[in-house]
């Protein structure tokens, strides 16, 4: 069993203060704390279940959020964390994609025969793993996808099956990226945005840099690189314009897509006006969008689902729980078409609902979150901090519930 989520993050926090410098008083000045609560946070009396609060802990002492969270998890049970398995896959064939697109000489194919309508039904199956939230299925399939993808790049050097190679190419990699950084390895998904972002420069389509950018802005949001992910989707919805006063679902939803990341970005630097602001025009640009849209084959799933989605994690982290919850009023997120998106949101529902003093209601909606996603909730550092804290507190007329949550996450609390 895991130690002590609490005392494990503390004693990092701590480490990293000292390896920064700083007393306690000096880190609780420059995050707008009092010295009792960093006191607090380091004795793992309080916790860290909010992005923006770690995001500024780790900016001011120059270390990974992920680190300070001590992801990945892995779980010795059957909770849904045996994708670790092959990671190792992962990094090597992602290795080698980057040598195959920077143009290295001497390469090989490991396989001479080229099938691309098998690769095309395997990303399937890579993307509805991945929608479903079944990321041991994603990562099950992507090291030999991309492995094929490798060797299809090394056959075809040029015309249509080198193009449909590249798409195949851009849409694995970026699978690869979501499912990484869902896994906690954010470094790794980084590289597998860039073999992405190789691929679709020798495309140069404007949809597949815009699909780049977007998932460039998620590796970086994993990683609290806040500012980053505001300019970098800045210059895409600007390269995007273009073809979105054009016309076409599919440039709107990106400019969605791309505003959602800055809507993120913006509640975990503390800027609650623009935050809403942003989100405000995410939902008027899924307005326009037809009914029942969702875009599943970009994989942003935008749509008024998806707005929803975000502005329930934007409530959370600006501390206006109810006004996430309400943002959109009326809309059935169980409606959105992946399993991921339904999940993210109970995850931010749970966390707004504890925020409320609805601790009961916190852990029930938690709870049935992992019957449908146990993979996804249980690997999420969120749901994660708000069990500790609610065993912390103590949820009486969901004790048994809240033991089986522990049981699974195997927190040592």
């Amino acid at each position: 069993m895991q130690e002590d989520p609490q005392k494990a993050i503390g004693r990092r926090v701590r480490a990293a203060r000292v390896a920064a410098g700083l007393t306690q008083e000096e880190l609780a000045g420059l995050i707008g704390r009092s010295v009792s609560w960093m006191e607090s946070v380091e004795a793992g009396r309080m916790p860290l279940d909010r992005f923006s609060v770690i995001c500024s802990i780790a900016d001011v002492c120059d270390v990974d959020p992920v680190w300070i969270l001590g992801q990945p998890y892995r779980l010795r049970g059957d909770g849904g964390t045996s994708g670790h398995a092959f990671v190792p896959a992962l990094r090597a064939v992602l290795r080698r994609s980057g040598l195959i697109l920077s143009g290295h000489p001497g390469l090989a194919p490991t396989a001479h025969q080229v099938d691309l309508p098998r690769m095309r039904t395997q990303a399937g199956t890579v993307n509805r793993a991945r929608q479903d939230a079944a990321l041991t299925g994603a990562a099950s399939v992507l090291p030999g996808l991309l492995e094929e993808l490798n060797g299809a790049l090394l056959v075809h050097d040029r015309g249509i099956e080198r193009e449909q190679t590249l798409r195949l190419m851009v849409d694995a990699a970026r699978n690869a990226r979501q499912t990484l950084n869902s896994l906690g390895y954010p470094d790794l998904a980084w590289v597998a945005a860039d073999v992405a972002a190789h691929a679709a420069r020798e495309l140069d389509d404007p949809i597949s840099r815009a699909a780049v950018a977007w998932d460039r802005c998620g590796a970086m949001l994993h990683q609290g690189s806040l500012q980053e992910t505001e300019t970098i989707a800045g210059a895409a919805l600007a390269d995007l314009e273009p073809i979105v006063r054009e016309g076409g679902a599919t440039a709107l939803a990106f400019q969605g897509a791309l505003l959602l990341r800055q809507v993120i970005a913006s509640a975990r630097m503390g800027h609650k006006a623009e935050a809403w602001q942003r989100a405000r025009e995410a939902w008027e640009i899924a307005e326009r969008l037809p009914e029942g849209f969702h875009d599943l084959e970009h994989q942003t799933v935008f749509g008024r689902q998806n707005v929803a989605v975000h502005a329930a994690e934007v409530g959370v982290e600006v501390e206006e729980p109810d006004k996430g919850l309400a943002f959109v009023p009326g809309l059935d997120i169980a409606g959105t078409p992946s399993r991921e998106r339904v999940t993210h949101y109970r995850i931010d529902e749970a966390r707004a609902f504890r925020q409320l003093g609805k601790s009961a209601a916190a852990v029930a909606t938690l709870r049935r979150a992992a019957a449908h996603a146990p993979q996804y909730v249980y690997a999420s550092p969120m749901a994660r901090a708000l069990v500790a804290d609610m065993v912390r507190t103590g949820v009486p007329s969901q004790a048994a519930a809240l033991s089986g949550l522990v049981r699974n996450m195997e927190l040592a609390v």
